[in-house]
């Protein structure tokens, strides 16, 4: 069998990134993922695109510019995913004081350019509803715009648009080993299959250490520092769509955020982690501190006792030296390998707002070695994207008149999440629903899942694909679970069904 151009292990956003930039640009690439698409680091985000805002007091002004850049080319690439947001930054007299926040909202608005989003503005926060769920204390404010993404669908629609361009993407496929022979990679999978390439990407995220080390057999010196970052879920706080960004005495932000329309999203933490990264979990520590530094700022307490879920990453940062988890880079650096026979490049670090140009930069090392079509995803939609940044009611409007029995509710939740190709998957269903397993996830969607989007399990359906996991009651996810054994295993054995 001919050998790949390129083999990737890792199907987080960076993996799935990079697998569509090379198959759009002509190269044939194989993808190993030992898990569900972004079930890691991909899917435990702040779920932001942003540049970074407290970044600017490292001087890290070249990260933040090119995050900032890419937050309205993404935007406007997946409107259905992601959307522009308002945070509101209270003036906290203990802490920076106002002058400097004001500067550097001035350079967050202007260091990456503008064309979409508003620039900032100052608050009375006595008279601004911002200001009603805060204490009396924070009567001044600044409100600035960053964009908001649905993380874990920004990698499984970059893996489905890399899989339409040639791409084979393979999830719960793991890597046993890499070897080079004959000039050519040899990777042993899970599954007993072997596969060959010219070249071989390392986008294992946390484990991309372990990856170099034990299964490339790469002598390397570069390693990675794990940094878990949790959140917590907690009832919805208050009534705006806007969220908030407040400091702390310790140098670090939090985000309060509004999510899934009833709840609020608040966090991230920076704690060094330890062990298997895939076995992180908030801590009673980390959620502690999470509602004591919200409650700072609002006038009702937050509490451990109103969370209800919550999630953590690990982030898997290029170990710089850096003193704290806090102040280490979260820039990425890549390291192209040929001491081993055949290019290895091996990723460390990244943010989730730049895996697009990190994409880029992967294939411009590669291009060293091997030839390839120039850049091109800078302006082109994701699947479903092919519609303006403010389409999104009027698409819902036409999902609803598609399939009349969906609640305004559950269509402004199709259009958010497959925008364009939720009508594909209800005019070929010719507008038949099926059965709801709650909350307005019905067979018609689920099926769509299974076959387009690598869904297997409830998790990957109520925890990845979409949130409906904090809506489902325990015996509705057992139904889904009994019903999605099924039909996964009809559709692997398509002359059985």
């Amino acid at each position: 069998m001919k050998p790949y151009d390129i083999c990737i292990v890792g199907g987080g956003v960076n993996g799935c990134g990079i697998a569509r930039d090379a198959a759009g640009r002509g190269l044939s690439v194989f993808l190993c993922e030992k898990d569900d698409l972004g079930q890691a680091t991909s899917s435990s985000s702040t779920k932001l695109f942003h540049g970074g805002l407290r970044y600017l007091e490292h001087y890290a002004f070249r990260l933040v510019r090119e995050a900032l850049q890419e937050r309205e080319v993404l935007l406007s690439a997946m409107p259905h995913i992601s959307w522009p947001m308002r945070f509101v930054l209270p003036h906290h007299k203990g802490l920076r004081p106002a002058w400097l926040l004001r500067l550097g909202l001035f350079i967050y608005d202007n260091l990456g350019g503008r064309k979409i989003l508003p620039g900032t503005r100052t608050l009375d926060l006595t008279r601004d509803p911002a200001g009603g769920p805060l204490k009396s204390l924070f009567a001044k404010g600044f409100e600035y715009s960053d964009c908001w993404v649905e993380d874990a669908r920004l990698v499984v629609l970059n893996a489905r648009d890399a899989a339409a361009r040639g791409a084979v993407i393979q999830p719960r496929t793991a890597c046993v080993s890499a070897r080079v022979e004959d000039g050519l990679w040899v990777v042993s999978l899970s599954d007993g299959r072997v596969v060959h390439a010219r070249t071989l990407v390392n986008a294992a995220g946390p484990w991309a250490e372990e990856m170099a080390r034990n299964r490339a057999g790469l002598n390397t010196s570069e390693r990675v520092r794990l940094v878990r970052g949790s959140h917590i879920v907690v009832d919805k706080l208050f009534d705006h769509d806007r969220a908030y960004i407040f400091q702390h005495a310790d140098g670090r932000i939090v985000f309060a955020i509004p999510y899934e329309t009833d709840f609020t999203l608040i966090g991230t933490t920076d704690a060094e982690h330890e062990g298997d990264p895939s076995e992180a979990a908030c801590s009673p520590e980390e959620a502690s501190y999470l509602c004591a530094l919200v409650s700072e700022y609002f006038d009702k307490p937050v509490t451990t006792d109103d969370i209800v879920w919550t999630y953590s990453g690990v982030r898997p940062l290029y170990d710089d030296g850096s003193a704290s988890a806090s102040k280490a880079t979260r820039d990425y650096v890549l390291k192209l390998d040929r001491e081993t026979g055949a290019p290895l490049l091996n990723i460390y670090g990244g943010k989730i707002t730049t895996y697009r140009k990190l994409s880029e930069d992967v294939l411009a090392r590669l291009g060293e070695v091997i030839d390839m079509g120039k850049p091109w995803t800078a302006g082109v939609a994701l699947p479903g994207g092919d519609f303006p940044v403010d389409g999104v009611q009027a698409l819902a409007e036409k999902i609803a008149i598609a399939a009349p029995a969906l609640t305004h509710r559950t269509a402004l939740r199709l259009a958010r999440a497959y925008g364009t190709d939720a009508l594909q998957m209800l005019i070929a269903a010719n507008g038949e629903l099926g059965r709801d397993f709650g909350a307005g996830l019905h067979e018609v969607e689920l099926r769509w899942l299974i076959a387009e989007e690598w869904a297997r399990t409830t998790d990957d359906v109520l925890w990845r694909r979409s949130k409906l996991g904090l809506r489902l009651a325990p015996e509705e996810v057992e139904a889904l679970a009994d019903w999605m054994a099924t039909a996964v295993q009809d559709a692997a054995n398509p002359a059985v069904a």
